[in-house]
This record gives C-alpha cells, structure tokens and sequence, in this order.
C-alpha cells in the first residue's frame, strides 16, 4: 500500500505516549461527573493553545482523544434523592464488620475517588450494594474472608 494511503496516527512514533484505555463499561456519569469531564476537556484544549513541546503535545492529544471518546459515550444518569434502594448516584452509609460508619457515594469510572469516598458503579463493592435498602446486609462476592456490609441508610 502506498504511504500516501496511510493515516498518520496509524503508525504513531516510536516515543509516542501509550494510548489511554478506554473502558467497555457503560460510561454513566453523574452531572458532578459531567462537570469533570467538561472540565478536563477545557484544560487539555488550554493547554495545546500554550503550545507545547512536542511531547508535551503527544501526551495532550492522546488525553484530548480519551475524553472526548469518554464525553461522547457519557451517559448522564440523574439520581432520584427518594429512592430507598440503593442505585447509580445513591449516597449510601454502610458498617463493615461491626466498625464504624462509612459513607460511600456510587458514581462513575472516571469520577471514582476512594479516598472521598466515591467508588465506581463498576466496582465489586458498588455492585453488591446497588438494589440493597437500609436495614440490609450484603456480601461482597468473591472476597476471603467474606465482606458483609450493613446498610445502615440510603441517600
């Protein structure tokens, strides 16, 4: 095939930056998770205006090229505060193991946070929970020793 037939970025140099993986889960988002996504896109498209090195571009067009295929497949999910099941959005209070409170707030992929206390709607945690009500304990599957979590409220 004649190199005038090629795309450029099928063959990307050699000390091109890894490709961001996308990931094959629904991309649910919450409207703070929409916020941040907006927000990423805003700075990456700054900074490319700032022009860069070289490298520097790379890493910033690979980023551009990951959320915006992640602000495309977003998809908005509104939490409905009187919900009494747990669900996408839920801020939920559990026990773990008869310790002490823990809030957890289930969002998105790219919004997870563990350390403030939001975790992925994809994660084990968060799939044990979701359709659970206060008053009710689930176990998160997979896990040695079992982990039992109390569900003390759903916001």
């Amino acid at each position: 095939m004649s190199r005038a037939f090629v795309k450029e970025q099928d063959n990307p140099p050699p000390d091109a930056p890894p490709e961001l993986q996308v990931s094959t889960h629904p991309n649910l988002v919450t409207p703070r998770g929409m916020r941040l996504i907006e927000q990423k896109l805003f700075e990456l498209n700054e900074a490319l205006g700032a022009r860069p090195d070289e490298a520097a571009k790379a890493r910033l067009l690979r980023d551009l090229r990951y959320w915006t295929e992640r602000r495309a497949s977003a998809r908005l999910v509104e939490h409905n505060a009187r919900d009494r099941e747990v669900a996408f959005g839920s801020e939920v209070v559990i026990r773990r193991h008869g310790g002490p409170p823990e809030t957890w707030q289930i969002v998105g992929e790219d919004e997870a946070d563990p350390g403030q206390g939001r975790i992925s709607h994809t994660s084990p945690i968060a799939a044990a929970l979701i359709g659970a009500r206060a008053g009710e304990t689930v176990e998160v599957p997979h896990r040695k020793p079992p982990l039992e979590l109390e569900v003390l409220s759903v916001r």
